[in-house]
């Protein structure tokens, strides 16, 4: 074999090997369960994603966890959480577009909502839950009477868009931080599938 053609074939296996796949779902499955469980999150900076996680975690496992930009065909699941970090004190736009537009794949399956939001550090309230849950991801969902958790998140400027960054680093006295629990993720997420009957 020339060498011309050795380098080019190896680069064409390499090539191959790294190309991405079509995107999926952080599939992770230590405990079997006989219902099918997605968590779906928004973000803009990946603490909705870590908190998606951790809840599924928190399920042992159970959940297969989406990014809402892929946009997941969730026809199939038997059950539901879905979240988002808050900006302005809104959900992620594609999210909430992505509920709107399927609201007839997600009615009836939604069995917990959450939050991430900064809170300016300060400690969740009621107006948390309202304005985030009660007003904006329970309408959207059609979810009302299920468990449901507003987080405090993190701030990280090196993963924001410059110009947010440079409004954030504006406001007297605002930090990078990290309020996010694990253990809190974690037990929202038992609180959830408990609640649905451990399916």
């Amino acid at each position: 074999m020339k060498k011309r053609d050795f380098l080019k074939t190896g680069l064409l296996g390499i090539g191959a090997l790294i190309m991405p796949k079509k995107s999926q779902a952080l599939e992770f499955y230590p405990m079997p369960s006989d219902k099918k469980w997605a968590v779906l999150f928004g973000t803009w900076c990946g603490t909705a994603r870590d908190a998606g996680v951790w809840i599924s975690e928190g399920m042992d496992g159970i959940a297969q966890v989406y990014d809402v930009r892929e946009k997941p065909d969730l026809s199939s699941y038997d059950h539901i959480i879905i979240g988002s970090a808050i900006r302005s004190n809104e959900i992620h736009p594609l999210l909430k577009e992505y509920l709107e537009e399927n609201r007839s794949v997600i009615e009836g399956k939604v069995r917990g909502l959450f939050a991430v939001c900064g809170n300016m550090m300060q400690p969740v309230e009621k107006e948390q839950y309202d304005a985030f849950i009660g007003y904006q991801l329970s309408p959207l969902t059609g979810a009302y009477d299920v468990p449901a958790m507003v987080f405090l998140g993190r701030i990280t400027w090196g993963l924001m868009e410059p110009d947010v960054r440079d409004r954030m680093q504006q406001i007297p006295g605002m930090v990078e931080y990290d309020n996010l629990k694990r253990p809190e993720c974690m037990a929202f997420g038992k609180q959830v599938r408990e609640a649905a009957g451990r399916g």
